[in-house]
């Protein structure tokens, strides 16, 4: 019996932790799991934030934290899972910022931490105990990485400018 890497348990591990823990966050917004408030609750939480449409803001949230924590655990599609949970943790801490960093306070400190996991799961790769590496790395090839979070990136500025913009536009409203 060939003895596994103590790499490859570590990053099982840190995989199957932080994709577990995203997996449950999505499946509160989009499922109502967990003692989550589900779609409907969630799109008009979304929409209160800023995050206009509410109901498309609730699900590519949902998505971002449930399919990439999912692929993230399987280790399958690794850099755009990894880009996908990142991106979604990108517009959870810019909710939490004006709270500050600390997560006792409302800060952005448990999102940003999820984000730079998952991001940090994306970019080290998946490890042998993979889907990826079963599949000889179909869906986890160098180009993937820099498409994947060059895309993410973009997308969740984009998603932050326009709800900052929101806040903006509301703030300015009369009375």
């Amino acid at each position: 019996m060939t003895w596994i890497n103590r790499r490859d348990l570590a990053l099982l591990a840190l995989r199957a932790g932080t994709g577990a823990v995203l997996m449950a966050h999505g499946t509160q917004k989009l499922f109502g799991w967990f003692g989550g408030s589900g779609l409907d609750r969630t799109a008009a939480a979304m929409e209160h934030m800023g995050f206009t449409p509410g109901r498309r803001s609730a699900i590519a949230a949902g998505l971002g934290e449930a399919g990439g924590g999912a692929l993230l655990v399987l280790g399958l599609a690794t850099p755009a899972a990894g880009a996908a949970a990142a991106g979604a943790m990108a517009g959870a801490v810019s909710v939490h910022a004006p709270a500050g960093f600390f997560a006792q306070a409302g800060g952005y400190e448990y999102p940003a931490f999820l984000g730079f996991t998952a991001a940090t799961i994306g970019l080290a790769g998946p490890g042998r105990l993979s889907l990826d590496h079963a599949t000889g790395h179909t869906f986890d090839q160098r180009w993937m990485l820099a498409v994947a979070f060059a895309a993410s990136a973009v997308a969740a500025a984009a998603v932050v400018a326009k709800r900052a913009q929101a806040q903006q536009d509301t703030a300015e409203e009369p009375s």
